[in-house]
């Protein structure tokens, strides 16, 4: 196999196991300094010592890329597919092949380690009809996010990509913060042109019930706003610590949820496992749509949506009443219908 091609799936196979950033980096920057290389050249300078002494080349992704020339699968990813075959988790899995998309992800231009590029890549490789891109917003300044001007460049590298067509449509979107007053951070000439608004709390987290929960009232009642993201903003596992959940009035904001037809994301970071089960059943009687994303980082963690279709499932939520199984006509109908 090409040595690109298997430093790349390599990163892939790491992300989705949640292997430390430094450690899928490696190979993602390894891959980046071969690529320009033909064949011929790569063997070159594999077999004199060069590649070997060239920065960003270590021991492990200088033996992949040699065991890539021989013609073989290298171990290290053969050992990688093998732990990758089964599922992420026991159950979901009837939910997990109905979903068709997802529409919450992040790529380099904020907070995600990968070029947009990447990441429509690995949707399309996972099967994906359709991935929205959602980095962050201009008011979350420490994931970098993206300025009316930024986001504007960034619509214009989607349709670049669309234009490749293949059955795969990266929709334009981005994951705006819910500022303290209840509106949603982006200019709103910028929000008119995008097909997906994900409004998310991600500040004064500890606020008392009631504020937090006018200001959540506020963005769902901004026509933009197609999904509300990880509701609770809790964390229970991972390199970030915990983070208890956040104080808001349930039944308020899921009863406003259903009026306003936004979905209640099913948010399928295995930290975050936000909402909670009773949150989801809530949710769930109080008639509300979901949406259950990967909100990825990293190409290989668009596969966390197992994760999500496990936890739906086992808290009953029917595959109709979830937004990213349906087709995209079907979607973009929903995602434009209050604008």
């Amino acid at each position: 196999m090409e040595a690109v091609d298997a430093l790349n799936e390599i990163a892939f196979w790491l992300e989705r196991e949640l292997a430390p950033t430094f450690k899928v980096q490696a190979f993602r920057k390894a891959a980046g300094i071969i690529a320009g290389l033909d064949a011929e050249e790569l063997a070159a300078r594999a077999a004199d010592g060069r590649l070997k002494r060239t920065k960003g080349i270590g021991d492990r992704t200088f033996q992949v890329i040699r065991e890539a020339l021989d013609g073989g699968v290298p171990e290290y990813l053969a050992g990688l597919r093998t732990r990758g075959a089964g599922p992420l988790v026991p159950g979901g899995h009837e939910l997990h092949a109905a979903l068709r998309g997802d529409l919450h992800s992040h790529s380099d231009w904020s907070d995600g380690g990968s070029p947009v590029q990447a990441m429509a890549d690995a949707a399309r490789l996972l099967g994906r009809e359709y991935l929205a891109l959602t980095d962050h917003s201009p008011n979350l300044k420490i994931a970098n996010g993206l300025s009316a001007e930024r986001l504007a460049e960034q619509l214009d590298i989607v349709a670049e990509i669309n234009a490749d067509g293949g059955g795969f449509r990266l929709l334009t979107g981005i994951e705006a913060d819910i500022l303290e007053d209840g509106t949603v951070d982006q200019a709103p000439e910028m929000l008119d042109r995008l097909d997906i608004v994900v409004a998310s709390v991600h500040s004064k987290l500890r606020s008392d019930k009631r504020t937090m929960t006018r200001r959540m009232l506020g963005a769902i009642a901004d026509p933009h706003t197609n999904v509300l993201g990880h509701c609770t903003g809790r964390l229970i596992q991972g390199g970030r610590g915990t983070r208890p959940a956040s104080e808001f009035d349930a039944g308020a904001v899921f009863a406003a949820c259903a009026e306003n037809n936004v979905a209640v994301e099913i948010n399928s970071r295995p930290e975050r496992q936000d909402p909670p089960g009773e949150l989801i059943k809530l949710a769930l009687d109080a008639g509300c749509l979901f949406s259950i994303d990967s909100d990825a980082h990293a190409p290989g963690q668009l596969d966390f949506l197992q994760y999500g279709a496990e936890r739906a499932e086992r808290n009953g939520v029917p595959a109709e009443r979830i937004v990213t199984t349906w087709p995209l006509d079907r979607l973009l109908e929903w995602a434009g219908s209050r604008r």
